[in-house]
């Protein structure tokens, strides 16, 4: 931990070093302070969830977070850097520090080379309010990795900014995980991990039109060490394990069947967006695919569908309101619906038969919060042993709303669920489709969740703000519980301070 809080510090000094000799003001620095108090053993789900990792303890805590970040200069620059760190200190019953994010950036062009540990949501949605991308959402803290990329939507050369497109290509080290021998027996071994990361979206209408249209996809991939997963009838060298990785492909050779190598998570989106004169409204749709159903059309029904409404950005401080998004979340099909049979497995959304722990990173899920962990849900709730994630059908409705009354700013979401299990624990008809020993872990019934999260701050002058935060849950998946907490937070720019001196 010394080495840590050392190396954090070094990057605060460059970055402060920089600011000071700087020619622009894209140096600015944050700190902040929490302090309050929780339901002994539980952090309420909002406060949680989506907080890429910046999470209080239970109980009583305080809390003190510190942030550094160069942006780049807004100017037309061909080449230019960034970078960003923030990092956390938590002190209660017990006490932890972590990096929440700290990166350097280099951009050349349109194109853009990062390395370390980032805020991501990746998928076309709300990315301020949503309840949090399938394959993305900013749940858990960054997984590491370098990445090339196209940031922001750039017009194609040639076509009267008709096509514009944004991308990248990364590749992570996820860490050491624990995975099943051979095709998922009894038998584990730990192995280092890396991931895999690959998306494109495009859009279509000019920046001047009122109406343009979104598409694309996101891919990632856990994988690694597969000849210690593999005791025989493995013969892929890293290098072509990787090529398996990019495409997906299948593996085939003597016992091992129709394998694909890794744990895959994606999503294929389409969005629509409209510009009123006094308001922009975004509809979105993530369709979900782990396993290959989505090939098949087999688990269409399952997605994420979310309409934004937003005010322009000159007029976010008039009014009760700025922002609005309604979200409807569903995922209990998972390729298992009678009506259109498929030859793949069903998917169990990020639940890995070799993977233990699945898609999730730190113990945390890495795409949305609503597919819930045994480490967060009600003891006696029934699971199979194989699930991390022991609740993976769902039903799920959220609002969340941006606004201000006089001077105070305000965020509150809300959300309610209908949660469902997995197949292992669904009704004894809807296992006897699937599983061989139907009924063996019981029946996880349906459980409905409330949680609710709001947020109230003032900005007082010269940078200081003051707010309150409170956040309930009420339900049958999660224990009830609450959580209230003050903050204070101070932001500055060390060229603008220093011109006043």
């Amino acid at each position: 931990m010394r080495k840590k809080a050392i190396s954090l510090a070094a990057l605060v000094y460059f970055l402060a070093i920089g600011a000071a000799t700087g020619q622009d003001n894209n140096y600015n620095f944050t700190v902040q302070t929490l302090g309050g108090y929780t339901t002994p053993g539980v952090v309420p789900f909002w406060l949680r969830s989506n907080q890429f990792g910046s999470i209080p303890l239970d109980g009583a805590s305080l809390s003190f977070i510190g942030a550094a970040r160069k942006d780049y200069d807004l100017s037309d620059k061909l080449f230019d850097w960034g970078a960003s760190f923030e990092g956390r200190a938590n002190l209660g019953q017990e006490s932890n520090l972590k990096l929440i994010e700290g990166y350097g950036k280099v951009r050349l062009g349109i194109f853009e080379l990062r390395a370390g540990r980032s805020k991501d949501i990746t998928g076309l949605c709300d990315t301020t309010l949503s309840s949090g991308s399938f394959s993305i959402s900013g749940n858990s803290l960054g997984i590491p990795k370098i990445e090339v990329a196209v940031r922001e939507f750039s017009t194609v050369p040639g076509l009267g900014q008709l096509f514009a497109f944004k991308g990248n290509f990364a590749h992570g080290w996820k860490g050491d995980a624990e995975v099943r021998v051979d095709g998922g027996s009894e038998d584990t071994v730990i192995v280092s991990t890396f991931l895999h990361q690959k998306t494109l979206y495009g859009r279509f209408g000019k920046p001047s039109w009122k109406i343009k249209l979104y598409g694309g996809f996101n891919h990632q991939a856990i994988w690694g060490d597969e000849d210690d997963v593999y005791s025989h009838d493995y013969t892929l060298s890293s290098l072509q394990a990787y090529y398996y990785i990019w495409l997906g492909k299948r593996y085939n050779n003597g016992d091992i069947t129709g394998t694909r190598i890794g744990d895959h998570v994606g999503s294929i989106d389409l969005g629509l967006e409209y510009n009123f004169d006094n308001l922009r409204v975004f509809l979105y749709r993530q369709n979900f695919y782990e396993a290959g159903g989505l090939a098949h059309l087999a688990n269409i029904q399952d997605g994420l569908n979310g309409i934004s409404f937003e005010k322009p950005k000159d007029q976010n401080n008039q009014g009760l309101w700025n922002k609005i998004v309604f979200e409807f979340l569903y995922t209990k099909s998972q390729a298992r619906e009678l009506w259109l049979p498929t030859p793949m497995h069903y998917e169990n959304y990020y639940n890995h038969y070799l993977y233990i722990e699945g898609w999730s990173y730190n113990g945390k899920a890495v795409g949305t919060p609503f597919i819930a962990s045994r480490d967060y849900t009600r003891s006696e709730l029934p699971s199979s042993p194989h699930d991390y994630f022991i609740s993976n059908r769902l039903v799920a409705f959220n609002i969340a709303c941006q606004g201000s009354v006089r001077e105070y700013y305000y965020t509150l979401k809300a959300s309610w669920s209908k949660n469902y299990g997995t197949y292992y624990t669904a009704t004894l008809e809807e296992q006897s489709e699937i599983m061989n020993n139907p009924g063996a872990y019981d029946f996880f019934g349906e459980q409905d969740q409330l949680s609710t999260y709001l947020e109230i701050k003032r900005q007082l002058k010269n940078g200081l703000n003051l707010g309150l935060i409170g956040a309930f849950d009420a339900g049958e998946l999660y224990y009830n519980s609450f959580g209230l907490f003050l903050k204070a937070s101070y932001s500055f720019n060390l060229l603008k301070i220093s011109k006043h001196l």
